[in-house]
């Protein structure tokens, strides 16, 4: 998929006019599509606050605000994978706007990070996650790849406490670029991680994410990017980030599943 309009991040302005041009069904919350005048040829993602359904485990309108702190993290740290994404107003009401990756109207098939393959044959440079079977009957191993960017959000996830990494979330470009979408249940304070990526769990973290993870650490402990996160977040939830990322750092290695905590997203595709 090629990024919206071949716009690059730092060139994407998401402030012009919204023209709604149709609803994601298969979400579970209202998200629609619609074209931005400011991405000439472009298209986006609209999540308007009002359509978000009520959970137990979240504040009621804050899903926005959590998928726009993602992206706001994502930067801090350095891995860059979550499309621009911004909190504005727009014909639904306050919402997320990002950049869609991709042609909507216009998918096509790329290199998959999280597949279905025939029970117990995992490809070489991949990590099974579990066996299941398909509704058909067919055993199937669920596994996701090894590459390094895969890997890298990985430890992103971990930092952001994503309770729904679903194989379907990431996406790589035409030009192979990794990118991470759908974070509207991140950042709780109760250990929530639960994702299809679980293939380094135990094992060190690379250099380049504790890098990345201290680089993190120091603009958490600076007054304005706290400012920016507590502008879309409890200050609950932005001290635990602050505390995950130096015990991550501290410990080293990538989480465990929790045995308290369902660890992988349904559907995991």
């Amino acid at each position: 998929m090629a990024t919206s309009a071949d716009a690059t991040p730092a060139s994407v302005d998401l402030t012009g006019e919204l023209e709604v041009l149709g609803r994601i069904t298969e979400s579970s919350n209202l998200a629609v599509v619609a074209r931005i005048s400011s991405v000439p040829g472009g298209h986006v993602i609209y999540k308007p606050v009002r359509g978000e359904r009520p959970l137990w485990d979240f504040p009621d309108g804050t899903l926005a605000g959590r998928e726009v702190a993602a992206q706001v993290v994502s930067e801090l740290g350095g891995w860059h994978v979550v499309p621009p994404t911004v909190l504005r107003d727009g014909p639904l009401g306050p919402g997320s706007v990002q950049l869609w990756i991709g042609d909507p109207f216009d998918p096509v098939d790329d290199d998959v990070v999280v597949d279905l393959v025939p029970e117990g044959r995992t490809p070489d440079g991949w990590h099974a996650v579990f066996d299941g079977e398909t509704p058909a009957g067919s055993a199937v191993t669920v596994v996701h790849s090894g590459a390094e960017d895969v890997r890298s959000l990985a430890v992103l996830d971990a930092a952001l406490n994503n309770s729904d990494r679903k194989g379907s979330h990431c996406l790589r470009d035409r030009e192979g670029r990794l990118w991470a979408i759908d974070h509207g249940v991140t950042f709780s304070p109760t250990p929530k991680l639960r994702t299809v990526l679980w293939g380094w769990a135990g094992e060190p973290i690379a250099e380049a994410d504790l890098s990345r993870l201290a680089r993190l650490r120091d603009a958490l402990a600076d007054d304005e990017p706290r400012q920016r996160l507590l502008a879309l977040l409890p200050e609950d939830d932005v001290d635990a980030l602050a505390q995950r990322v130096r015990r991550l750092i501290d410990r080293g290695v990538h989480p465990f599943p929790s045995p308290d905590w369902p660890s992988v997203p349904w559907p995991p595709l």
